[in-house]
């Protein structure tokens, strides 16, 4: 007859018939999928189930420490859940917070993937689809999605990976999945470097962002303006420029810092925005000379380049 042996720290500890402990049971890796209504929750949970994730949808966060427990007694087979919860009341996003501490005391390794996007996008995927905002009630879709908003707040600062899908359409978001989730090892940490255009706004899922507008701009140099900063005309022409490379060598350095700093914490994933005027030259040029240094300081870092190509 197996028995439990109740220690301490309320950890049981699975025993034979001869009272030897047994082999303990694996804890599966838990991934929390949240988010606005309409970010693209869903196309999340389905990337991460062909990824062999099991997945649970819309599962009372209440149980969400039960659905770990079954995983662990499942001897390996689920090594992984993903559990797309959303916040539609105050108890509900009480039970979460209890449920988050409850894993976080039994050293469970969990993160939280928040999906988000702005009210004009999430606004524009209601209508296509003619559905209302499920917090509207008998207001307007924008009535819904500040409400929604307002009661993700705490879950979205939290979080250890924000993804904003304003402008990534349904493959652009499975990409982005793959990036972060496909490896089966999981990295120390992974930093996204992304140039952007100030003109067309701040990236709402940067943690870190640096303004490179102090340098002259190749916009106005006129054999330069049709190319990137991916060409080595216009990424020489930036790095020529007075303060350019002491600007790269000194935020490297700072980065070192703060990345051993989210390893102490804990973070796993850094979104690092870098920004010019059009996201074009400039940021773009930079980026592509700060992602190798992250590389040789051993985080894995994927570029993108948010705003080139839109003018």
């Amino acid at each position: 007859m197996t028995e439990h042996e109740n220690h301490g720290d309320g950890a049981q500890v699975n025993t034979g018939t001869s009272g030897e402990p047994a082999e303990a049971a694996a804890i599966p890796e838990l991934v929390i999928i949240s988010g606005m209504s309409g970010a693209g929750r869903s196309t999340a949970a389905k990337c991460l189930e062909d990824l062999g994730w099991f997945v649970v949808d819309n599962l009372p966060p209440a149980l969400i420490p039960t659905m770990v427990d079954l995983g662990a007694r499942s001897q390996g087979n689920v090594a992984r859940i993903a559990v797309v919860v959303d916040v539609r009341g105050r108890r509900f996003f009480d039970n979460l917070r209890e449920s988050l501490a409850d894993l976080a005391a039994k050293s469970v390794k969990r993160r939280v993937l928040f999906l988000e996007a702005s009210d004009e996008a999430l606004v524009r995927r209601f209508e296509s689809v003619r559905r209302p905002h499920p917090l509207q009630g008998d207001g307007r879709i924008v009535d819904g999605i500040a409400a929604e908003r307002d009661l993700l707040r705490e879950l979205r600062g939290d979080a250890d990976l924000v993804i904003d899908t304003s402008s990534l359409n349904v493959h652009e978001l499975r990409a982005k999945m793959d990036a972060q989730f496909a490896g089966e090892e999981e990295p120390e940490l992974r930093a996204t470097v992304m140039s952007f255009g100030y003109k067309y706004g701040l990236p709402v899922d940067a943690d870190l962002v640096v303004d490179c507008r102090f340098l002259p701009n190749p916009h106005w140099v006129p054999e330069l303006r049709p190319f990137t900063g991916l060409n080595e005309e216009v990424s020489s022409y930036v790095f020529n420029q007075p303060g350019a490379k002491e600007f790269l060598d000194r935020y490297a350095e700072l980065l070192q810092l703060i990345a051993a700093g989210y390893r102490r914490e804990g973070k796993r994933y850094v979104t690092i925005a870098i920004g010019c005027t059009g996201g074009k030259h400039r940021s773009v040029a930079m980026s592509e000379r700060l992602a190798p240094r992250l590389a040789a300081e051993g985080v894995e870092t994927v570029i993108v380049h948010r705003d080139m190509g839109r003018e």
